[in-house]
C-alpha cells in the first residue's frame, strides 16, 4: 500500500483545487512541530466492558495465530493513532487539561492492522509521520450503545476519505450485526457480501471474518474470529495446542491399534502353526496304523 503523509497529501489537494502550495518554510517548520510533539499515550479515561476487553485479546491472538511472527506487520487497538497536526495537539490539550477541554476528533480504533512494517518494534501509539505515513491496512470497531453511531456512520467516511483504509469491519454483539466495506478502485468504500455462513472475506488477512460462539478465558459469548480460506475456525493458542494433544492422543490409539492388531495376526498364525502340527502329527499316526495293519 502506497505510503501517505499529511505534507504530500496537503500538496495534492492544494493542486487540485487550484489553490497556491504551501510554502517550503512552513512546511518545514510544521514537520518541525510534529517531531517537537510530545504525544500522549493515555488519556486515563478508558472504560470498556469486559467482552469488549476480551474481544480485543481474541482478535489479537487469532491474527497472529494467522499470519505469525509479526516480522512483516503490526496489530494493535485502543491506543492512538496520529494522523496531523491539529488532531496531536487536540489531545494534548484534552489530556493536559485542567478544566473541561473539547473531546478530541479522534483517538484510534478498536483494532487495526498495518502490513509491511516491523511489528516486533515497540509502539506506544502509532504516529504515523514517523512510520513513512503508513495509516492501518484493516481496521475493526465493536460498536457499543455510546459509539454505534461514530462506528457505523461517521468511521466510514473517516477511514475512506481520510486514512483510505483498505478495508474496514464493524461488528454489534447486541444484533450479531457484521460489516465489512473494501475500498474500491474510485476510492469509495464499498460493503462487502457474506457467503452463505454470513463471513465476509478480507483480502487484507486472506481469511474470512465471522462469528463464533463459545467460551474464551472462562466468558461464553458471541465472538467475532477468523476462518481460514477451507473454512475451518483458526484457532487460539490453546486451542492450537489442545488439536495437537488431540492429534498425538489419536496417534497413540492408532498405534495401539496397530500393535493390538500385529499380536492378534501373531496369534492367528501359531494357531494355525499348532492346527497344521497337530494334523501332521495326526496323520503321521494314521499312516503308522496302516502300516501296521498291512505288516500284520
Amino acid at each position: 500500500m502506497a505510503t501517505r503523509s499529511a505534507p504530500a497529501t496537503s500538496k495534492r489537494r492544494a493542486k487540485r483545487r487550484g489553490e497556491p502550495l504551501p510554502d517550503v518554510e512552513a512546511l518545514r517548520r510544521m514537520i518541525a512541530e510534529l517531531e517537537a510533539l510530545e504525544l500522549p499515550t493515555e488519556d486515563g479515561d478508558r472504560i470498556e466492558s469486559d467482552w469488549h476487553v476480551v474481544s480485543l485479546a481474541l482478535l489479537d491472538e487469532v491474527v497472529r495465530m494467522h499470519l505469525g511472527e509479526p516480522t512483516n506487520y503490526f496489530c494493535g487497538g485502543n491506543m492512538f493513532l496520529y494522523f496531523s497536526l491539529d488532531q496531536a495537539q487536540e489531545i494534548i490539550e484534552y489530556v493536559n487539561a485542567e478544566q473541561e477541554a473539547r473531546k478530541p476528533r479522534f483517538k484510534g480504533p478498536d483494532f487495526f492492522l498495518v502490513k509491511g512494517v516491523d511489528g516486533t518494534k515497540p509502539r506506544d501509539c502509532w504516529i504515523a509521520w514517523k512510520e513513512g505515513g503508513r495509516y492501518p491496512d484493516l481496521i475493526v470497531e465493536f460498536v457499543s450503545s455510546s459509539t454505534r453511531r461514530k462506528d457505523v456512520d461517521k468511521n466510514v467516511r473517516f477511514y475512506q476519505d481520510v486514512f483510505r483504509t483498505p478495508e474496514y469491519f464493524w461488528f454489534d454483539r447486541r444484533t450479531n450485526e457484521l460489516k465489512g466495506y473494501r475500498r474500491s478502485g474510485e476510492g469509495a468504500y464499498v460493503e462487502i457480501l457474506p457467503n452463505e455462513k454470513g463471513w465476509l472475506w478480507s483480502e487484507v488477512l486472506q481469511a474470512y471474518c465471522g462469528t463464533w460462539e463459545g467460551v474464551y478465558r472462562g466468558r461464553r459469548y458471541v465472538w467475532l474470529r477468523l476462518y481460514d480460506r477451507e473454512g475451518r475456525l483458526v484457532p487460539t493458542g490453546q486451542e492450537a495446542a489442545q488439536q495437537l494433544a488431540e492429534q498425538e492422543r489419536l496417534r497413540a490409539e492408532q498405534e495401539r491399534q496397530r500393535a493390538e492388531q500385529e499380536r492378534l495376526r501373531a496369534e492367528q498364525e501359531r494357531l494355525r502353526a499348532e492346527r497344521a502340527e497337530q494334523r501332521i502329527a495326526e496323520l503321521e499316526a494314521e499312516l503308522r496304523r496302516l502300516r501296521s495293519e498291512q505288516a500284520g
